[in-house]
């Protein structure tokens, strides 16, 4: 029965391909007999049409790979640099994946460099780590593998090949945006908008500028050519070579996304919440939809082989989802009719979808060992004002920009460069649209098997609804979270771009309306090329100036404290010394002296998490003899405070770190409203900066400038006054 099940299955997609070669054919013929037009010439016009489309999507992506080249040299004088100073550009968590790479070039092999990143022990004190695994350093593998394979030491040094790297992904990310929304409006005129409002809201749709190793920026432009596949494997009418095609680069994109970024499998999740929308209401393929899912599937089979048994995929929503829409297949296949009880069994089915999924999920949890965030669930709890916590780390996550609800800054940059209001035009017509569709199915109505422009009828379009709610989801969680902007902006910017290019939706506008002074087809086709025009020249006019003055002045990045330090450690400390101090400092450590550490800014690991907590005490009202004892647990031998954390004056108080720290050691009183830190101890950094006992007993300053101040933590206890 199974054999024949999937004889059939494969019966009906050769079935379906046939028909689609078919119908292709009888439209180009059509359109061929057209008086005047021969076809030769159709040919032509298509060539050429495809050509100087795929020349100015290929030519987006280089420029925008040159512009972001330009603006860095720019901004931190890179090629003027020495490797110090070059290397303190990286702040935080991007330091980290950088060291590793450099530490991948300096090993005798490419094998023996694996196995001392698998069992890394040189990094964090006391701690044995699968750096490769934890920190997914599959594109430091990639690039260093690169690097070596092609020769390229004798022609580049190795800061600029990674860096070059991540710009050409970057360039692709632009590509892929083009494509997307060319593919979408059928018109390439929609790709060069699309990019234009992306690098004119660059500040809201990447994070490229600031954090060049971090994973989105390796991960997003494989997302990116995944989603532009994605939109052409639903369209109607494919012929069978692009629909194969597609299908490739869905698959191939989408296992690559998933092993750049170890968040990726929540950002598919929310696709395959799209995908199951799109499928419910009979507005895709069923096929289709579910020759994606098993793509997921087979994605994260491979992916949990390959990132060492990575038990967090086998616990991710995406897998309990699709698991349970697999199951759910059969019941699914009997819904498509406008019968009554078919509308009941849909009803039925998506609350027998949710139910799999929820108790999948929960059996996953239960008997797969996993290390799966627990803090993740708790900070999703006290965001939404279920809970409410002193947890120091907890409340330093909520504390991050990133995390917070988006300024209203947000929104007037996304207005005055009017992409803002252009999506919500297009938004709006779309959802009406999509919703006239989905009520005229529940009617029993059937999708028409070819959408003409004067149908007007732009929601019966699989691709197009697909984006429209994979937009409005994203949407709701930037609306939450200012870090989701990044996913959520670019989509923003191919469906405006789309819209206004598109006189099929000017034609869905028109038909509600119900035009009867002008002709709405001549009217759709007129809008669809000037609205864009018209756009494009405001663009140009306005930001095009900013861009270039951008790229012309010189800015200064120089950090002259910082390299005092870093050089300090390279000539006086200890080979085998460990160094404590704030977790982002500590990643600048590690690569720019390769001295081990005793935290590192990561937050996929309670242990750690719970280290960075314990170090931070450093900033607390707390004894000299508890410190000690502390940094003496982690086998520190140097303690750096920095100046900057311990007299911070945050804009907002109460997200301070010191004031973080009161909160979760009860040194803060509250009396009629206000709340004051209290404690018998005066603040560490403070007080070990008066050089008195017993804070000199436990520390001897060995180092400082106007930035840093170093001790060394005695090994003998003197409690001489």
């Amino acid at each position: 029965k199974m054999s024949s099940g999937t004889a059939d299955l494969r019966q009906r997609r050769k079935q379906n391909c046939t028909e689609t070669d078919k119908i292709v054919p009888e439209e180009r013929n059509k359109e061929n007999s057209k008086p005047g037009r021969s076809p030769k010439y159709v040919l032509i016009q298509r060539f050429a049409k495809l050509f100087f489309g795929c020349l100015a999507a290929v030519t987006s992506g280089m420029m925008y790979a040159v512009y972001l080249s330009t603006y860095h040299e720019r901004k931190f004088w890179f090629s003027s640099r020495q490797e110090l100073e070059r290397e303190i550009t990286f702040q935080g968590d991007s330091a980290i994946y950088y060291s590793f790479y450099k530490e991948l070039l300096k090993a005798p092999s490419f094998e023996r460099g694996v196995y001392e990143l698998t069992h890394n022990n040189k990094t964090i004190s006391l701690k044995t780590i699968n750096a490769v695994q934890q920190m997914t350093l599959y594109p430091e593998l990639i690039a260093s593998v690169l690097y070596q394979a092609s020769g390229s030491e004798e022609v580049i040094e190795p800061v600029y090949f990674y860096i070059g790297i991540v710009f050409g992904l970057q360039g692709i990310y632009v590509t892929a945006l083009f494509v997307t929304s060319w593919v979408m409006s059928g018109t390439w005129l929609a790709g060069m908008l699309t990019v234009a409002w992306f690098i004119i809201n660059r500040t809201d749709t990447t994070r490229i500028d600031y954090s060049i190793p971090s994973r989105e920026n390796w991960a997003l432009p494989y997302f990116a050519c995944q989603v532009a596949a994605l939109t052409g494997y639903l369209k109607k009418n494919l012929n069978c070579s692009a629909e194969k095609f597609c299908y490739l680069l869905v698959s191939a994109s989408t296992y690559t996304f998933m092993m750049m970024w170890e968040y990726s499998h929540y950002l598919l999740f929310i696709q395959a919440v799209s995908l199951f929308l799109l499928d419910i209401f009979a507005l895709a393929q069923t096929e289709k939809v579910h020759e994606v899912y098993k793509i997921y599937l087979f994605s994260l089979f491979l992916g949990y082989l390959l990132q060492f048994e990575n038990s967090a995929l086998l616990v991710s929503p995406l897998l309990s989802l699709v698991a349970a829409l697999m199951l759910s297949k059969c019941l699914q296949m009997n819904m498509k009719k406008g019968t009554c009880m078919s509308r009941l069994l849909k009803i039925m089915y998506i609350h027998l979808v949710l139910t799999i999924t929820l108790m999948l999920n929960f059996l996953l949890k239960m008997f797969v060992p996993h290390k799966e965030n627990e803090h993740l669930l708790k900070f999703i709890e006290v965001k939404l004002g279920l809970n409410t916590t002193k947890n120091f780390t907890m409340n330093w996550l909520l504390c991050q920009e990133s995390l917070q609800a988006p300024s209203q800054d947000f929104f007037l940059r996304l207005t005055q460069s009017s992409l803002l209001p252009f999506y919500i035009l297009v938004l709006i017509i779309c959802l009406f649209s999509v919703t006239q569709v989905v009520f005229r199915r529940i009617c029993g109505e059937p999708l028409k098997e070819t959408v003409k422009l004067e149908d007007g009828r732009i929601g019966e379009r699989p691709e197009i609804v697909y984006h429209v709610i994979h937009t409005v989801l994203l949407g709701c969680l930037a609306m939450c979270l200012e870090g989701m902007k990044y996913l959520w902006t670019p989509h923003v910017c191919m469906l405006a771009a789309f819209g206004v290019c598109s006189p099929e939706l000017w034609m869905t506008l028109f038909k509600w309306l119900r035009l009867k002074a002008v002709h709405p087809i001549l009217l759709a086709l007129i809008l669809s090329m000037a609205v864009p025009t018209i756009i494009g020249f405001s663009l140009w006019k306005e930001f095009f100036p900013r861009i270039m003055t951008e790229l012309s002045e010189l800015q200064e990045f120089y950090d002259p404290d910082t390299v005092e330090l870093m050089t300090w450690i390279k000539r006086q400390a200890p080979v085998a010394a460990v160094f404590a101090g704030s977790p982002q400092l500590m990643g600048v450590i590690k690569l720019c002296t390769g001295w081990m550490v005793s935290s590192l800014p990561l937050y996929n690991d309670d242990d750690l998490l719970k280290r960075n907590e314990n170090i931070y005490q450093i900033y607390s009202k707390r004894s000299a003899e508890d410190i000690y004892k502390i940094l003496t647990s982690y086998k520190a031998n140097f303690l750096v405070i920095e100046d900057s954390i311990c007299n911070e004056v945050g804009p907002v108080r109460g997200c301070r770190v010191k004031d973080l720290l009161d909160i979760a050691n009860g040194h803060v009183v509250c009396e009629e409203g206000d709340s004051y830190a209290y404690s018998k101890y005066g603040r560490f950094c403070h007080e070990i900066k008066m050089n008195y006992s017993p804070y000199v007993n436990y520390f001897t300053r060995v180092y400082w400038n106007r930035s840093y101040f170093v001790y060394k933590i005695n090994t003998v206890i003197s409690f001489q006054s």
